[in-house]
């Protein structure tokens, strides 16, 4: 059996999705000099952490927290790309693993069900897969919380928001989100679950829908926090 496996990796090796070295085993996307690069920012043991002052007066949530600060030109922002735009789901899932191991060891953050936050339905048929869903999907098979996608739902296809400031980018997420089960919602602390913050009015706009269902308690938490 060992040797069958040495042959299957010769003629079909793994090769980590930062650096490209054939990396050894089957179970992981990333080698271990690149997981050990990873920008961990430690904020989900951290109340009042930089996440959570963001929505300060703008949304009352629980807990908040990234995982990974993000800059441009780093190996995260080479992951995200080969996450969201290269197809490279198996990398999305072992992130959300990360995220979940995170938000375990925290003694802050224990919600009763993940939200990911929703793509309008053409864009995430084009893209193959909601990137916050395979996150959630990763959380998941390590805490065990379920996921509840489609409680929540987009209502329109918006513009890019990666060039659009504040105000933009709320106007543009304005009236953008709609309840469609209220019941699987109501009197849960819920999760919110997304892969890179930046303004943080997408999710704003998604969580003041959440919290308008009745008893519902939440949330955030994303891969990334675009910090500059």
């Amino acid at each position: 059996m060992k040797q069958l496996q040495s042959l299957l990796h010769l003629f079909f090796p793994h090769i980590c999705s930062g650096c490209g070295s054939d990396r050894v085993g089957h179970e992981t996307c990333l080698c271990i000099r690149c997981m050990s690069r990873l920008p961990e920012t430690g904020f989900a043991d951290m109340p009042g952490n930089p996440v959570e002052r963001k929505f300060y007066g703008r949304l009352p949530i629980e807990t908040a927290f990234a995982l990974y600060y993000f800059s441009h030109g780093s190996l995260i922002q080479q992951l995200m790309h080969a996450f969201k735009y290269k197809g490279d789901r198996d990398l999305g899932f072992q992130l959300g693993c990360f995220m979940g191991h995170a938000l375990l060891q925290s003694e802050r953050i224990d919600p009763a069900a993940l939200v990911p936050l929703p793509l309008y339905p053409s864009k995430e048929k084009k893209r193959g897969y909601n990137q916050a869903r395979v996150l959630c999907e990763g959380i998941a098979e390590v805490t065990g919380w379920p996921i509840l996608d489609k409680a929540v739902v987009r209502n329109r296809h918006t513009d890019s928001q990666t060039h659009k400031g504040r105000v933009e980018r709320w106007k543009n997420m304005e009236g953008n989100f709609s309840i469609k089960q209220e019941a699987l919602l109501e009197n849960r602390h819920l999760l919110l679950v997304d892969d890179v913050l930046t303004t943080g009015a997408t999710l704003e706009a998604c969580g003041e829908v959440l919290l308008s269902a009745h008893g519902t308690r939440l949330s955030l938490a994303t891969l990334c926090y675009a910090w500059r």
